[in-house]
């Protein structure tokens, strides 16, 4: 199930909703969004807990059931750590999100999983692309894939989430240290998961 669908310029279907509503985001006729992140937007509980910040925009659904949830992104890179992402969230101190992130220069896949502080991860270095996302659930269990073909995936991150009814999940559209950022998500896909092992691997 596409949860794009029906979306139509700022025209949300009732399946979805925003936390941190931006003031520019779009649907296109195809069903695609454009989010422009706005300055110091992020999802980040520093460990030195000298700040907790919680600003992006999250745009969401909510499910109970087991999942897989997918999305192609692009970012408009401007500054150090622009990025669009896929994130879960049980609440506001307990979330996780997959990110196409800038890291340094270098264009990356990044993984944040947050248990009251977070846990920042540097992955694999992709450079210039338009990656596929992906997160997978079976019960507490969690898993982030990503792809460069939306064939072949990799193994980013396995973890567990407590206390995961009504859990929220879908894109987040960040520029952590810079003046905002324009993020487009092709499509984002929420389909049934039987796979006990979140870890495996397929197409």
């Amino acid at each position: 199930m596409s949860l794009f669908n029906n979306c139509v310029g700022k025209s949300l279907n009732t399946s979805l909703k925003w936390m941190n509503e931006p003031l520019e985001w779009e649907f296109s006729e195809q069903n695609s969004l454009r989010i422009t992140a706005p300055p110091r937007a992020d999802f980040f509980h520093n460990p030195t807990q000298e700040s907790r910040t919680n600003s992006a925009p999250f745009l969401y659904t909510t499910t109970n059931a087991n999942f897989i949830l997918t999305t192609r992104v692009s970012v408009d890179i401007r500054d150090r750590n622009d990025s669009g992402c896929l994130m879960v969230m049980a609440d506001e101190n307990n979330w996780a999100k997959l990110c196409y992130e800038d890291f340094g220069g270098r264009p990356s896949i990044i993984s944040v999983v947050t248990k009251d502080i977070s846990d920042d991860c540097i992955g694999d270095y992709v450079g210039n692309i338009n990656p596929f996302l992906r997160v997978s659930r079976y019960d507490s269990c969690i898993a982030f894939h990503y792809s460069l073909d939306g064939n072949e995936w990799a193994l980013v991150r396995y973890f567990g989430m407590n206390n995961i009814h009504n859990l929220k999940v879908g894109v987040v559209a960040q520029s952590p240290v810079g003046d905002g950022c324009v993020v487009q998500f092709d499509y984002l896909h929420l389909l049934p998961n039987t796979n006990i092992d979140v870890r495996k691997v397929w197409s």
